[in-house]
């Protein structure tokens, strides 16, 4: 017997995918399935009438299919059997229209979901529409320009709220809500902020982070901030930072020291820290076993006095208390001298004539024993004192311009060396005279003191 056609195959385009996204996509697919379904009911209730009509051996309808005519059976299965068929045929055919129907729902939900998916990612994808705000594009008349009072209320923190005129501001553009605004750095450093307005409103963002100043009428609405309406303004690009490259340190060359370089390494309490070649004059004197150049202010606690070293400072022992030119670099450690790295020793005559002693009466005065002397006015008397290696004798400048300091020889001698002082007092009257047993290139620090006291008679 052949099978009767069925329609339940031809239900697999509702299967397809439904790629429409219009609003009107479930209630469309909804409604394919539907009659695909009423076709498939249609067509397996009409094969089950032709079946029916065929074993009662009725013609078909004109427009039916006809049906094969059933195989001989047994009389007691030949009412059954065609009855049987026909019902195991309508359910199959309604499973089969079921599971298209349930496929094509499940399918066009699928569908659905994907299309509100896509939807909404669209809407994500685009920006909201912004509503344009309202700016102010027209300029006040000028008003009265801001006098002193009005500017420093107007850049102070917390008060000035109200103050209105015609003025000038400097500051950083920043952009907040979409709108211009100068910040600018008030008296106590705290921040005021003013909205920018007037025709320039729109190209003012371009210069975002730049230093504006501008100019017209301010109005400061509250105590931190307000507005300005713009008449000029001028833009300056940020100062972008270099990096900083550390110095290189120039290599310390030596030089000859000019003459007036020279000048200061010779006085007292200056130059220190200088170093060059130079040629200084000075006095030869021994303190322990170095050879010590004395240039300045000998004998007193501001005496110049630089230690001579090298090659060249060998065999110096003749020219001791002779005046010598000597050439080296020359290092000023401090203010009372230094050091030299000789070069070149030349004896030179001595640059002041020593006073002559003949025919003066001289009292002479050995060690740190006398403490009181009588001499006349005009004559002379000479103290000597036993130094020690790195020790000098000396007094205050001021005392040796009162009482009359002459010299101050060095004398070197097989116990130790000694220092004289030769005085000629001009003044009469009582005076005392202090010697001070201190560190040669340090005054500062004394080791011991020794007082005399000097009347002058006229």
């Amino acid at each position: 017997m052949a099978k009767p056609r069925s329609g339940a195959k031809k239900a697999t385009p509702a299967a397809k995918k439904v790629k429409s996204t219009k609003p009107g996509v479930l209630k469309t697919a909804s409604k394919r399935v539907a009659k695909a379904a009423s076709k498939l009911v249609t067509k397996a209730s009409g094969a089950a009438k032709a079946v029916k009509k065929a074993a009662k051996g009725e013609k078909p309808v004109k427009g039916e299919k006809p049906v094969a005519a059933p195989a001989p059976v047994a009389p007691a299965a030949e009412k059954k059997a065609p009855a049987g068929k026909a019902a195991t045929k309508v359910k199959e055919v309604a499973s089969a229209a079921t599971k298209v129907a349930t496929k094509a729902a499940t399918t066009v939900k699928e569908a659905a979901s994907k299309a509100a998916t896509k939807a909404a990612a669209l809407a994500a994808q685009t920006p909201p529409v912004e509503k344009p705000r309202p700016r102010a594009t027209k300029l006040p008349p000028p008003g009265e320009p801001l006098n002193k009072r009005d500017m420093e209320q107007l850049l102070t923190a917390g008060t000035g709220r109200g103050v209105v005129g015609e003025g000038s501001l400097k500051g950083r553009l920043a952009i907040t809500d979409g709108m211009p605004h100068l910040v600018v750095v008030g008296r106590d450093k705290r921040e005021l902020s003013f909205l920018l307005q007037g025709p320039d409103q729109e190209v003012l963002p371009a210069y975002m982070d730049h230093k504006v100043s501008v100019s017209g009428l301010i109005k400061k609405t509250t105590n931190y901030g307000g507005t300005v309406d713009v008449r000029k303004f001028s833009a300056k690009k940020p100062e972008v930072e270099e990096p900083v490259v550390a110095p290189v340190e120039p290599e310390n060359k030596l030089r000859y020291l000019s003459p007036g370089e020279v000048s200061q390494v010779v006085s007292a309490g200056m130059g220190a820290g200088m170093k060059g070649f130079a040629a200084l004059r000075g006095n030869l004197e021994m303190t322990g076993e170095e050879f010590v150049l004395v240039v300045s202010n000998g004998g007193t606690r501001q005496q110049v006095s630089f230690i001579l070293e090298g090659k060249g400072a060998k065999g110096l022992r003749k020219y001791l208390g002779q005046t010598l030119s000597v050439t080296g670099v020359a290092d000023k450690s401090s203010g009372w001298g230094g050091r030299i790295e000789v070069e070149g020793v030349e004896p030179r005559p001595a640059e002041a004539r020593p006073m002559s002693r003949e025919g003066m009466d001289l009292l002479q005065v050995e060690g740190e024993q006398t403490t009181h002397i009588e001499v006349k006015l005009n004559h002379g008397f000479t103290v000597r004192l036993q130094e020690q290696p790195g020790l000098t004798w000396a007094i205050e400048p001021t005392v040796a311009k009162r009482v009359g300091l002459r010299e101050a020889n060095f004398e070197p001698g097989s116990e130790g060396a000694t220092r004289e002082f030769f005085f000629i007092p001009r003044n009469p009257g009582p005076t005392e005279i202090e010697f001070f047993l201190a560190k040669a290139f340090n005054p500062g620090q004394v080791e011991r003191s020794f007082k005399l006291h000097v009347t002058v008679k006229p």
